[in-house]
Formats: structure tokens, C-alpha cells, sequence
């Protein structure tokens, strides 16, 4: 990791759908391949309902037909199962160049597990990781997923978390995959929790982790 910060950009976006944001991701890492040298980026939205499945996911944890019209799902290039996002659910997807940071996948994932850790922190709840399994957990419930892609140590897609969000969409899936553990949201323990009360607290957890300066685009 560089001793200075480094400069990235910072999008506040509200509900935007999950096409359009993809291809805006793809091609931030397409810039970024070309021109390594170009800033970071941080995108932080909401999506409408929707799921998406990483390139292996298995269609046996979705219990529908995806082949269906009744619900959007699409599949893409991120590792991980399958999951549901949705609005009161704060999407952060990260366009970092990790020859900057530091070009091991585990340590970059860890990291993504420690920004939401610390805004946990913030309300006094311990969010804790699992052995074996990628996201944060509260008290046994998971309220964020991560999954990635890498393309020559450039990243996107990135981070879910719940927290005022519908949760019946989830019971449509089996989230990423996991049988077992239960989702949550994080109204079941702050009451009231918006949205936008999060999102500059994920911002600046996420500078400080990172070492980042922000420029508010």
C-alpha cells in the first residue's frame, strides 16, 4: 500500500437499474486497463429488485423459473452465488486499481469485510466473519454479501449491504448459496436506520481503509 492516499472518485447515486450500472462498471475497468494510471473509483446506489448470479452459481438455489418474466435475474461475471438486491439495500461497487493497494485477492476481500465491519462498529454491533465464507454477519444473521471480479488487478462489482430493505425477495433464493444462516437488515437492530445515513459513514470507513481522498463527482 502506498504511504500518501490516493485519489478516488466518489458517485452518491440513488436508485439506478442494474444493467446501466453494470455496463458503467465495465467500462470504468475498460479505461482503467487502457490507462492504469487513472483514479479509483467508488460508486455507492440502490438497484430496483433484482438478482443476479455469479458465473458459477448453481440455478437450483433459485426457487423460480429465471427463464420466467415475473422477476429480472441476470447472470455476470462476479465470483459467488446468487443474490437479491433491492431498494433500502446500499450497493457499493469499488473500481480500484490494486497495484496500488496491494495485489492479493484474499487481503482485498478482507478488506471489503472490514469497512462494513467498522460502520457496525459505529452503532456499538460487532459484525463478524465466518471462517470459510466471504460477507459480514450480525448476531447470526448475514446483512452483506461481496463478490468480485478482478481484470489485471483492476476490480468491480463489490459489496451489498442490508438496511431498511423488503426482505421477501430473499425467500425466493437460497442467498449465496448458504442453506443455513439467515439474512438480515440492519432495522432489525437500529431502529428507523435509512439509507442515507449509511452512505457517508461506508464512504469514509471505506477512505479510511483503503487510503483514499475522495472527489465528489
Amino acid at each position: 500500500m502506498f504511504p500518501f492516499p490516493r485519489k478516488c472518485f466518489l458517485y452518491n447515486r440513488g436508485l439506478v437499474p442494474y444493467l446501466e450500472a453494470h455496463e458503467w462498471q465495465r467500462s470504468l475497468l475498460g479505461d482503467r486497463v487502457k490507462n492504469p494510471e487513472l483514479e479509483d473509483v467508488l460508486i455507492l446506489l440502490e438497484h430496483p429488485a433484482v438478482y443476479t448470479l455469479g458465473k458459477g452459481a448453481r440455478n437450483d438455489f433459485l426457487k423460480f423459473d429465471p427463464q420466467g418474466k415475473e422477476y429480472e435475474v441476470h447472470r455476470v461475471e462476479r465470483g459467488g452465488e446468487v443474490t437479491y438486491h433491492c431498494p433500502g439495500q446500499l450497493v457499493g461497487y469499488p473500481i480500484l486499481n490494486l497495484q496500488y493497494h496491494q495485489k492479493d485477492l484474499h487481503w482485498y476481500l478482507r478488506q471489503l469485510e472490514e469497512v462494513l465491519i467498522r460502520v457496525l462498529a459505529i452503532y456499538g454491533l460487532t459484525g463478524e466473519r465466518l471462517p470459510g465464507f466471504t460477507g459480514v454477519w450480525l448476531e447470526g444473521y448475514k446483512v452483506a454479501a461481496i463478490g468480485i471480479k478482478v481484470s489485471r488487478w483492476i476490480t468491480m462489482h463489490g459489496f451489498a449491504i442490508n438496511i431498511c430493505a423488503n426482505m421477501s425477495g430473499f425467500g425466493r433464493i437460497v442467498p449465496c448459496g448458504i442453506e443455513d444462516k439467515p439474512v438480515g437488515s440492519l432495522e432489525m437492530w437500529i431502529s428507523g436506520i435509512t439509507v442515507e445515513q449509511i452512505r457517508p459513514l461506508i464512504a469514509n470507513s471505506f477512505a479510511e481503509v483503503f487510503n483514499l481522498e475522495f472527489v465528489t463527482c
